[in-house]
């Protein structure tokens, strides 16, 4: 039996900025992620990560290389794709609830639906909602969350148009540490019961093996792969899983290939 084909091929891709003289942000990215797999991308600041992502999803065109979702040539910005980063950038103006439900009136086939079947989409919303721990807040205003509940929200507007691909640009990135690893157990719970397939861009180690079934390591920039580490953990992981020494020893072991990335080496016994 034929193996299934990567959910996301990205084959040698290079990216610049600003014409041929201008920055080098990827050189000869490589990288595949299965259907349904939990993938964290972690390497030094300005290493290309968010470029990654953008690519990704077709925010931007790569300048070499092909990226291929679903088997299909990535060429414009994919709406089978929901995305969360750093900012939950809720807005201001609409309750929590209609912010979940925003995706819906721009992603096909949701916005043709919307109108005759609210009901069932709202009704949709407000079980997203109450899976992360915001049951009871949907009528509240962005300014009356506190930023964890404002983050749990753009979860569920990443996830409310049911995407196959979910990707998450530093997510956590502005919480205090209790807060995170909450939205830790949130996330591996919500990944659990709908299955999307995850690229999740951190600098947090410990949050990288806690959540990803593969960890991949980017170089500095330009950025390329220079390491994967495959979790070998069972699901569900506790909180208390980030204590043993094994899973330190793996945290270990990334950091020191972010290092050796930082000092323009590389470590020959790949993770």
């Amino acid at each position: 039996m034929a193996a299934e084909r990567p959910f996301v091929e990205i084959d040698e891709v290079s990216m610049r900025y600003g014409g041929a003289d201008g920055t080098l942000a990827l050189q000869d990215a490589t990288l595949s992620v299965a259907r349904g797999e939990f993938v964290a991308v972690v390497g030094p600041s300005g290493c290309g990560k968010s470029t990654l992502m953008r690519l990704v999803t077709g925010l931007w065109p790569s300048s070499a290389g092909s990226v291929i979702v679903a088997g299909r040539e990535v060429d414009r910005p994919l709406s089978i794709a929901g995305m969360a980063f750093q900012n939950p950038t809720l807005l201001p103006w609409r309750t929590i609830l209609d912010n979940v439900m925003l995706p819906l009136e721009v992603v096909e086939p949701h916005r043709r639906q919307l109108r005759a079947q609210r009901a069932m989409y709202e009704e949709k919303a407000r079980k997203l909602l109450a899976m992360v721990g915001l049951a009871g807040f949907e009528k509240k205003f962005a300014y009356q969350l506190s930023g964890g509940m404002q983050q749990r929200a753009s979860l569920c507007r990443a996830l409310i148009h049911d995407p196959q691909l979910l990707m998450l640009d530093e997510p956590f990135g502005a919480l205090d540490i209790f807060t995170r690893e909450d939205l830790w157990e949130q996330l591996q719970n919500v990944c659990e019961t709908l299955k999307p397939t995850v690229i999740l861009v951190t600098h947090d180690l410990k949050e990288a093996v806690y959540l990803a079934d593969r960890v991949l390591v980017m170089s500095s920039r330009p950025g390329r792969i220079l390491a994967e580490r495959r979790i070998p953990f069972p699901r569900p992981r506790l909180l208390n899983d980030t204590y043993r020494p094994e899973f330190q020893a793996m945290v270990h072991e990334l950091r020191d290939h972010i290092s050796a990335a930082r000092r323009g080496e590389e470590i020959l016994d790949a993770v």
